[in-house]
């Protein structure tokens, strides 16, 4: 069965909305408070799990007040959550759940303990464990049996998520063809096919506003109010931007998994290409603003954001995703295979140096992609089609050797 997630606006009451601000800055201590307590006893050589520290929180709750206002099962969910990232990533580099940064959020891994009804068109409500009915905008239809809830505030709002069991089965294959996506940094996506999705996710408007609040908050004091007001602006804007990425990631990713059998991406480590640059120890500073601007322009068009949606399509559709090491997709000629960095003339055109080859860059860069679908692509800069121009010639010593094994003659 496939599972899928539905997201609706909340539309608490004042007193529900404090409770819930309370919720969340509840899981955030006891997520600090657990993951203080595993890094301590990492340091002592030893361990202590989900079930300790679960026993541990209900020996708690009998001398805090405060623990005992939240929801059992949130709390709960909170430790696991930590035990699955700890066992996933160490407890070293775990991140702490700060105040300031971290948005509120806790789940109810109980289906059965949450109840949906609809009062008209446009609203709905939901009855959760110690909030009671919480009315919502009843956007889209949850389509299958609720297995868990999610609260989150984004943007000024609060949300929820369910996640549902649709009751379809999972296809075992899709029967289109197969496409390749080069993901860049002034079109989003470009397909083998020669097809282009991008868009503007910020207006002239919204950056223009952005700016003269960025100025604004460079005036304030830290820890003020007018400068918590600025940020809260930041907020806003950011959140539609973030909004209309994630419209777009979706509804591009829809459409081709719907049309493709399989899909073939470059397998990016995107966190580690938007690192900052720091410059080396002789020249500081060098290359960082650069730097700077590219992290951006990844960000900004969201590919890792893409990935995820198409993951997330590929799901229902049965389409494969492949994905393969990106080297030299950019300046190998997808025509005669020629690797020449020169032939990248710029951005947008790209002129192979060994057959003339004259085409989009970023189209000539998806095939390159598509063809290496299935295979690795090796580090001498080929598709293993013949051999590589970056090969380097033997050194003396090994073209002796090679000569010696060419006549028959064994190598000790």
């Amino acid at each position: 069965m496939v599972l899928t997630g539905r997201r609706y606006r909340l539309h608490l009451t004042a007193d529900q909305e404090v409770y819930a601000e309370q919720v969340g800055g509840t899981c955030r201590s006891v997520w600090n408070t657990a993951l203080e307590q595993r890094r301590h006893y990492r340091q002592r050589e030893a361990f202590i799990g989900y079930a300790a520290q679960c026993a541990q929180l209900a020996q708690a709750k009998t001398e805090f007040a405060w623990l005992a206002d939240a929801p059992s099962q949130v709390l709960q969910q909170t430790l696991k959550d930590l035990d699955t990232a700890c066992a996933r990533h160490g407890a070293w580099k775990v991140r702490w759940r700060s105040a300031r940064r971290w948005r509120p959020s806790f789940r109810f891994p109980q289906g059965s303990a949450i109840a949906v009804e609809r009062l008209g068109r446009h609203w709905g409500r939901v009855k959760l464990p110690k909030f009671g009915w919480v009315r919502f905008r009843w956007s889209r239809p949850l389509g299958g049996a609720i297995r868990s809830a999610s609260l989150s505030r984004e943007g000024g709002h609060w949300y929820i998520s369910f996640l549902v069991e649709d009751g379809q089965a999972i296809p075992t294959a899709h029967p289109g063809p197969a496409v390749g996506i080069d993901r860049g940094v002034v079109v989003a996506a470009c397909t083998s096919d020669g097809a282009f999705h991008d868009r503007s996710y910020i207006t002239f408007g919204e950056l223009q506003r952005y700016r003269r609040l960025q100025q604004q908050l460079a005036r304030t004091r830290r820890g003020s109010g007018r400068r918590r007001q600025v940020v809260a602006k930041l907020g806003r804007i950011m959140f539609r931007v973030r909004q209309r990425r994630q419209d777009f990631n979706a509804q591009t990713a829809a459409g081709l998994c719907d049309r493709y059998g399989t899909i073939v991406l470059e397998d990016l480590k995107t966190a580690n290409m938007t690192r900052s640059a720091r410059g080396t120890i002789e020249a500081p500073g060098r290359g960082v603003a650069r730097k700077r601007g590219l992290n951006r322009a990844i960000t900004d068009k969201g590919w890792h954001g893409l990935e995820l949606a198409l993951t997330s399509a590929a799901r229902s559709t049965g389409t494969q995703i492949i994905k393969v090491n990106p080297a030299y997709t950019s300046i190998m000629c997808s025509a005669c295979a020629h690797v020449d960095l020169k032939s990248r003339e710029s951005q947008a055109v790209f002129r192979c140096t060994g057959c003339g080859l004259v085409v989009h860059a970023d189209v000539n860069a998806a095939v390159n992609i598509k063809h290496a679908g299935g295979q690795s692509v090796p580090g001498r800069g080929d598709f293993a089609t013949g051999r590589s121009v970056k090969r380097q010639p033997l050194r003396p010593r090994a073209r002796q050797h090679a000569a010696l094994v060419a006549r028959g003659i064994p190598v000790l």
